[in-house]
């Protein structure tokens, strides 16, 4: 399922950016690499990443975890377009399935005929989805219970001086980018409801966030 005034909107957002995304982004969304290279994916291992935008990430991870199986959902068709186009670039249409989805609510199955995953990955994702907590669940969901959810996301900048944090928050906002302040708080009610471990953690006095559910 795909909510369409939030696809719409991503679309006009991103459908002139996505062309210069990568370039720009590499400045400031700090961590993801950090994330990727401590997936620890076995051969065979599945990942799914939700919100997979261009597929930047999931070109990383298929290069750094090259046994493993890859999939990526956007709701943005611009950015799946983009997205794909990548990945044929990158010679990787083989190994990395690419679907139109709602983070909230889509069938893992129907889309890539797994129902679960060993490693799901948000990367400055959730602050970009309105129903950002029943994103968090259904990525959880489709979590094998011997898999490992993962988020690297923007903090709420609180360790940094009021005349950087919001000038650059109000930025933020002009892309419909929201730290979640509660996200620590949510990863652990969640964990802690199916008896899972988690860990959560700020970096760069609290420019990005952390997390992971295993």
């Amino acid at each position: 399922m795909v909510e369409g005034d939030h696809a719409g909107r991503m679309d006009r957002i991103y459908g002139g950016q996505r062309h210069i995304y990568d370039l720009t982004r590499k400045y400031y969304l700090f961590g993801r690499d950090r994330l990727i290279d401590g997936l620890d994916l076995h051969a065979g291992g599945t990942l799914l990443e939700i919100g997979c935008g261009t597929g930047r990430n999931l070109i990383r991870a298929a290069r750094a975890w090259p046994a493993a199986r890859l999939c990526g959902i956007d709701i943005s068709a611009a950015m799946l377009a983009t997205a794909r186009a990548n990945v044929a670039a990158a010679g990787l249409s083989d190994r990395i399935v690419l679907a139109q989805g709602d983070a909230a609510g889509f069938d893992p199955q129907m889309l890539f005929g797994l129902a679960r995953f060993d490693r799901v990955m948000f990367s400055y994702t959730l602050s970009m989805i309105p129903p950002w907590r029943e994103a968090l669940a259904q990525g959880l969901a489709v979590t094998r219970d011997t898999g490992r959810l993962v988020v690297v996301d923007f903090g709420t900048q609180s360790g940094w001086p009021a005349i950087w944090r919001k000038p650059f928050l109000a930025w933020l906002a002009h892309f419909d980018v929201t730290p979640r302040a509660e996200l620590a708080g949510e990863v652990t009610r969640l964990a802690t409801s199916q008896g899972r471990t988690c860990d959560t953690k700020m970096l760069w006095r609290d420019y990005s966030q952390m997390a992971w559910v295993a």
